[in-house]
């Protein structure tokens, strides 16, 4: 296999003046690993190069504060892709490397060791860096994030010596890692959220209380109007202390408080954008020949009233990994996906279909104690958004609600009785 890691340069490298490569992708998670796929199965036939922050190849990220954490899935199960396939495609990685530097006019960026690359095209496709705690005590051993898989391999190392968890964000990613942790690895945890719900950014109030009440169920104790003053401990953490006086004991603490999109160098070329990079309906930014996908791609979208938003999903990232390739091939199909994202805690499935950012109405189809409902999001009587517990029939359905903006009569759409298939067939 092809791959320039660290201070090692492959033969394919060795030699070379100036390293040039048609199609150079900058990150190498979801969306970089498609974009390289999805121009070889184009019939792409010049030279494409994926370089990486993270010594290893590229990798699923839901694992890892799921099957990962409780250590049911082993790193090689969680590849994207196995070490023969790249080699077999011809796409170099270039791992453990970072980009500090994109020189646009020149079309070359700079890497921190001071190396240069060159490219026809580049694909931005960075993702984010987990956001930090700003208080004392946030750079404490035992103080983690959900991000890579380092991240949870030194979570993992501490385990053995770890009985208490606190978990500071009621976001997925933390409520995921709470339920790992409490329900697979026998932990006592608390979740500390400073909004009045957990979810409070993504979903509506229903199902915000329903897993508030299912991780209390399963022992993890939920805090919402939770307010963190500090992290105590001198080297390593050992409680968190609140705004109130009150401390809660910690041998470790995690921190799912969001990312920050990974876009200095582009915004630093000139490159439109703030949080993120803006990008046009093809993923290209405002930069010659310079695409930018995934998390970090801030983009109008239909199912957002075409606001700019970032999408932080593994299908998103896939999806404009596709657009961006496919113009690069000449194909030009603008991005349109509907919106869709899923997560795992204990034995539910939640499963998402649209964007519910501006609802005005909710709707409540089915019983939460039967732990298999649907909250449907309306904005001006037209249906949104679902979000779908244990109830995959009306994920499946439901979609069609959303892209044809249905207006249903809400009624029915509370009625378990009524599929949803059938009330997307009604006359408007």
């Amino acid at each position: 296999m092809t791959v320039v890691s660290g201070d090692v340069v492959s033969s394919h490298a060795a030699g070379m003046a100036a390293v040039q490569y048609d199609v150079l992708i900058v990150g190498a998670g979801h969306g970089g690993a498609q974009a390289a796929i999805a121009l070889r199965q184009g019939k792409f036939a010049g030279t494409i190069a994926m370089l990486g922050d993270e010594p290893g190849l590229p990798y699923e990220r839901p694992p890892l504060s799921k099957e990962y954490l409780s250590g049911e899935k082993s790193f090689v199960r969680i590849l994207i892709r196995q070490p023969d396939f790249w080699d077999e495609r011809h796409v170099v990685m270039l791992l453990g490397k970072r980009v500090v530097r994109v020189d646009a006019d020149a079309h070359r960026v700079e890497l921190t060791d001071g190396s240069t690359i060159s490219y026809g095209r580049l694909i931005w496709a960075t993702g984010g860096t987990p956001r930090q705690l700003t208080c004392a005590g946030h750079d404490l051993g035992g103080v983690h994030s959900v991000r890579t898989r380092s991240d949870v391999d030194r979570i993992f190392r501490e385990l053995d010596a770890t009985r208490n968890v606190v978990v500071i964000g009621g976001g997925y990613i933390g409520l995921e890692a709470a339920a790992v942790l409490a329900k697979k690895l026998d932990k006592q945890v608390i979740v500390l959220e400073a909004l009045d719900r957990v979810l409070a950014r993504v979903a509506g109030e229903p199902l915000s209380r329903f897993y508030e009440a299912e991780h209390r169920a399963h022992g993890v104790e939920v805090r919402v109007n939770a307010r963190v003053d500090h992290i105590l401990g001198e080297n390593r953490v050992t409680g968190v202390r609140m705004v109130d006086g009150e401390i809660l004991p910690a041998d470790m603490v995690i921190v799912g408080i969001g990312i920050t999109p990974a876009v200095a160098p582009l915004l630093e070329a000139g490159a439109a954008g703030g949080d993120g990079v803006e990008v046009d309906a093809y993923c290209r930014t405002s930069l010659p020949d310079i695409y930018a996908i995934g998390d970090c791609a801030l983009h109008a979208n239909a199912f957002a009233d075409h606001a700019l938003i970032r999408l932080e999903s593994v299908q998103n990232a896939n999806d404009q990994a596709n657009v961006s390739a496919k113009h690069i091939l000449g194909i030009g199909e603008p991005y349109r996906a509907v919106p869709w994202f899923w997560s795992n805690q204990y034995d539910l499935r939640l499963q998402t279909v649209g964007l519910s950012i501006g609802f005005d109405d909710a709707i409540l189809r089915g019983d939460p104690a039967a732990r298999s409902f649907s909250v449907l999001y309306l904005k001006g009587g037209h249906v949104i958004a679902l979000d779908c517990v244990n109830a995959t029939k009306d994920y499946v359905q439901g979609k069609a609600l959303v892209t044809g903006r249905h207006a249903p009569d809400k009624t029915r759409l509370a009625d378990i009785n009524i599929p949803l298939k059938t009330i997307a067939l009604d006359p408007a």
